[in-house]
């Protein structure tokens, strides 16, 4: 009875020792297994914040570029940037080593996260400056716009410039006088027309000047067109650049068939050669 006992004690006991190792051999594999599940999540997750990184760096580039176009139209239209600073140029770069997907899950993780939190906030604010920068550069461009089309910048009409401006030997008296204009040869009956946008403010006779047009073209522009033939424009006639508003002529004080084309700046007469771009 009493080997009975001991041999019946015995076997319960290495048989719940073994039935308490199978457990946890179940709950081993059963743990493995949501190990690996967690780490297949965890790489990727990985590779997606790694993806979001690239994507960040991506966005940067392009903001950057963005502010590089806008100085480049800034440098080409004229237009001064009144001591605006985008802070473009401060933005960081994650680093190509934590882009690396085959890098291991615990490396640079965390300063990944904190890289790209950080970056996330630099765009978000450099955007919204950008953003203001761009409606001050449009406001301003419509403006230049405007100025733009209001600056003479084509020649008033074909033909060969037989004077130029400035000081020239007269051909009425022979004497050194200033010419304050062009005078450009060409049939009588050629197309003249007007250089920019503006309003007609005189149509009309000239002494000496014959048939005259004049045009204001705001912003202290205006243009002169004399020796007329036909005006084919009236005073307070809106006109476009390039559109007819006379035919040359040889009216007023002349020696010829030809233009006398003037540009004056709050008044006085410039040299109108740097007004034509054509």
């Amino acid at each position: 009875m009493l080997l009975f006992i001991a041999c019946a004690g015995t076997v319960f006991y290495f048989g719940h020792d073994y039935y308490l190792l199978k457990q946890t051999d179940r709950d081993n594999a059963a743990l493995l297994e949501t190990i690996a599940s967690q780490r297949i999540e965890i790489v990727d997750q990985r590779r997606q914040i790694q993806m979001f990184a690239g994507e960040i760096q991506g966005l940067k580039e392009q903001i950057t570029k963005l502010g590089r176009l806008e100085k480049q139209v800034r440098l080409i239209a004229d237009i001064d940037k009144s001591g605006r600073s985008s802070g473009i140029w401060g933005i960081g770069g994650v680093s190509k080593i934590d882009l690396d997907q085959e890098l291991p899950i615990d490396a640079h993780h965390n300063a990944l996260i904190r890289e790209m939190h950080h970056q996330v906030k630099q765009i978000k604010s450099i955007a919204d400056k950008e953003k203001l920068d761009f409606n001050d550069l449009i406001e301003k461009l419509t403006k230049k716009k405007n100025l733009l089309a209001s600056s003479p910048s084509i020649k008033p009409v074909s033909g060969i410039i037989t004077s130029p401006f400035g000081y020239r030997k007269s051909p009425f008296t022979g004497r050194r006088t200033f010419h304050s204009g062009l005078d450009i040869s060409n049939r009588r009956g050629t197309k003249i027309v007007s250089t920019a946008v503006g309003k007609v403010v005189f149509a009309g006779r000239k002494t000496g000047y014959g048939n005259v047009v004049i045009i204001d073209h705001g912003y202290g522009k205006a243009t002169k067109y004399a020796h007329l033939s036909d005006i084919l424009v009236h005073k307070n006639q809106q006109v476009k650049r390039g559109e007819v508003i006379a035919t040359l002529g040889n009216t007023g004080r002349s020696t010829g068939p030809h233009l006398h084309y003037e540009v004056l700046v709050n008044g006085t007469p410039v040299n109108p050669s740097k007004y034509i771009l054509n």
